[in-house]
């Protein structure tokens, strides 16, 4: 259940980590309102607070968030720009999903002094 409960956290704190970076490309590129830049704001402090709900904050953790965030930016893709994913954008998210596992699931070492 741990695991999943975390899996659901990262997801969540990918999600908000794009939305606070995704307004602001719109207001710049795209010539959206500048009022974007109050939920993109809002939405990066969700993210700076979301990454201090992790269990712990470490290199390990933060290496495993980044597969996660790469999926979620795959499926961002597909939803919200409405592009197709290739394939090779799966086996990429794949691979990602896979080296996530290897890194939460193997043996910690602990730190060196």
């Amino acid at each position: 259940m741990a695991l999943l409960q975390t899996f659901a956290l990262f997801v969540a704190t990918a999600l908000a980590e794009i939305v606070g970076c995704y307004l602001p490309w719109l207001w710049l590129r795209q010539g959206g309102p500048a009022w974007l830049l109050l939920p993109a704001a809002a939405s990066l402090a969700l993210f700076a607070w979301l990454l201090t709900l992790h269990p712990t904050a470490t290199g390990r953790v933060y290496a495993a968030y980044g597969g996660v965030y790469i999926g979620v930016a795959i499926v961002w893709l597909m939803v919200v720009d409405k592009v197709k994913p290739t394939t090779t954008d799966w086996i990429g998210v794949g691979l990602c999903f896979a080296g996530m596992a290897v890194i939460m699931c193997g043996p910690a070492r602990p730190a060196s002094p």
